[in-house]
């Protein structure tokens, strides 16, 4: 302490020269910073640490491979190929970003800038995943992309698989195809693992056997720096490929099903072991390639395969009126009824009369028994086996193969029990009695009937193997049922067996009788379709005394006949399973 003009002089600190409501707010605001870490570290650090690691960690999904669909003999007919995908990151790129971004992108990808803008809003998902902005690039993209991509901050360009049909339309309704998920079935389905960015399939084994082929998704999580570069890997799961399945088609035969099936514009074919059910070939016209789906498909595209002729539609999984091909029906009616037995002759006619009401026929042959009535697909003669053993007994003889009830195959979901409209049926539906014009029109295949060409397969599949019904399957499998035996007698058996093989020696279906095949045995129809042109049928199996393989080809609407139009699809397809190997087992 100094003097200094006769007064102290005391020394003061800059604090304790403010003034005291200063002080007070300082504190004020110190206490307020204090409560605000508190709270943030206290009341939500887990959250702000989740929040804190969304920004520098980068989860990179990695799509499960697809399980591969192989013929029986383990050749591919659906795989997937390695394709590069150009991704956008949303929660980096912005709106304003991204109107930089669009286009430097349409200049180097050489694409519209209005299909990047889709794209983008297409993808849109709100868990903030990766969109795929453009898929499939070819080679020159993927080299201008990685130049340019330090300074395309927000964009990816990463590796993805593209399921691939290497066989295009061959066996397309069988196999099916796989397209994205929508919103909808992801919130159904995300707690099953499924993502946004998932495919699923549609119709077909895609369909059918998706928690078998699907896979498992993976992913690396990466740690990234404040403008988006990678650092380092900070883990990563692999993904989980999906199981390849191996199906009972030959694709040998498959091929030369649709090749057959290009004659005419709307049909199927159904090919199968009748002794076991196994599905060697499926085929349905018009078709489809299923890469088109795989690639993304435009708008175009899918307005064309939803146009009236239905190219989507199985139609081996569809009912059609079975026309003569319905007579094997009406012959084990007759012997089965015991009404009728092996030697049972009845006189035939260019035109029948019954009730005031005159039926025509396309000859006249005498008095003839089933097995020539067959061949000849006599229409006066089962005209008279159909009055002589009654609607019941005609029905009841249609429900043992199988008819008006599903078949048992996989592919259910897609497929037709068909319709038997007994009398039962015209009550209930039409409001009207049953009468003999009934019976008479049912017992030759027309009327209120419809069968699916898959079901007639499994009806030829049960006369060739001695009178056991088959279920007709895609995937060889333990619980597969066995055979159910009808206990038909061995009359009608004989009968059967007899008429379907005049039927091509000397009957409706010559072109069959090829010294070049074993022998064949079949029967053809006819079906009328007013006022549209007439089906085709034509069913059969071969040997004949040993049969290996079933065949019905149909002919929607084209007009002609069974024995010109469907037996000579037929003949294809024996050539190759019975020339070029695709009987080998």
């Amino acid at each position: 302490m100094t003097a200094f003009g006769g007064r102290r002089h005391q020394r003061r600190t800059g604090m304790a020269q403010q003034p005291a409501w200063l002080l007070g707010l300082l504190a004020l605001l110190l206490t307020a910073m204090g409560a605000r870490l508190a709270w943030l570290q206290l009341g939500h650090g887990a959250e702000n640490r989740i929040l804190a690691d969304e920004n520098r960690v980068r989860l990179v999904p990695r799509t499960p491979m697809r399980g591969r669909l192989l013929d029986r003999r383990g050749r591919v007919m659906a795989g997937n190929m390695l394709t590069y995908n150009l991704y956008l990151l949303p929660r980096e790129v912005s709106d304003s970003r991204w109107a930089q971004l669009r286009p430097r992108l349409s200049s180097l990808l050489r694409l519209p800038e209005p299909l990047l803008d889709g794209q983008r809003l297409h993808g849109a998902n709100p868990e903030g995943y990766r969109i795929e902005l453009v898929a499939d690039l070819n080679p020159s993209q993927v080299l201008r992309l990685k130049e340019q991509l330090p300074s395309l901050a927000g964009l990816q360009v990463d590796q993805d698989y593209r399921r691939s049909y290497p066989n295009g339309v061959v066996g397309a309704h069988v196999l099916g195809y796989a397209s994205p998920i929508t919103e909808e079935e992801y919130r159904a389905l995300q707690e099953k693992g499924y993502r946004i960015q998932d495919r699923i399939g549609r119709i077909g084994v895609e369909a059918v056997y998706e928690p078998h082929l699907r896979g498992e998704w993976g992913g690396q999580q990466l740690e990234v720096n404040a403008v988006g570069q990678v650092q380092r890997v900070l883990g990563e799961k692999l993904a989980r490929a999906g199981k390849d399945l191996t199906l009972t088609l030959d694709l040998d035969l498959q091929r030369a099903a649709d090749e057959a099936l290009s004659s005419v514009a709307k049909g199927a074919i159904v090919a199968l072991d009748p002794r076991t059910g196994a599905v060697r070939a499926m085929a349905s016209r018009p078709n489809f390639d299923p890469n088109v789906f795989a690639k993304g498909i435009t708008t175009s595209q899918w307005t064309e395969l939803n146009r009236p002729d239905a190219p989507l539609l199985n139609r081996a999984l569809q009912g059609f009126p079975p026309a003569s091909t319905f007579k094997i029906v009406t012959t084990t009616a007759g012997i089965e009824s015991g009404k009728m037995n092996a030697q049972s002759t009845l006189p035939t006619t260019s035109s029948f009369c019954y009730a005031g009401m005159c039926y025509s026929d396309h000859g006249s042959f005498g008095a003839i028994h089933f097995p020539l009535a067959l061949a000849v697909s006599s229409n006066s003669f089962y005209y008279q086996v159909g009055l002589k053993v009654g609607e019941p007994e005609l029905f009841k003889a249609a429900r043992r193969y199988g008819y008006g009830s599903y078949t048992g195959i996989e592919l259910k979901a897609e497929e037709s029990p068909g319709l038997l409209g007994d009398a039962a049926w015209k009550k209930q539906v039409l409001k009207e009695p049953w009468t003999p014009v009934d019976t008479i029109t049912s017992a030759i295949g027309q009327g209120a009937l419809q069968v699916t060409p898959l079901q007639m397969a499994r009806l030829y599949a049960a006369v060739a193997n001695g009178g056991y019904l088959v279920t007709p399957h895609l995937v060889e499998g333990p619980q597969r049922p066995k055979p159910q035996l009808m206990g038909l007698k061995p009359d009608t058996l004989k009968m059967l067996h007899q008429g379907l093989r005049m039927a091509v020696t000397e009957g409706t279906a010559r072109v069959l009788n090829d010294p070049s095949l074993p022998p064949v045995a079949g029967k053809t129809g006819t079906g009328e379709d007013p006022p549209r042109p007439d089906h085709a049928w034509f069913g059969g199996y071969a040997p004949a005394d040993k049969p290996q393989l079933v065949i019905v080809a149909f002919a929607e609407n084209s007009g002609g006949f069974g024995g010109t139009v469907s037996a000579p699809m037929v003949k294809k397809l024996m050539e190759v399973y019975f020339h070029k190997g695709a009987n080998a087992r």
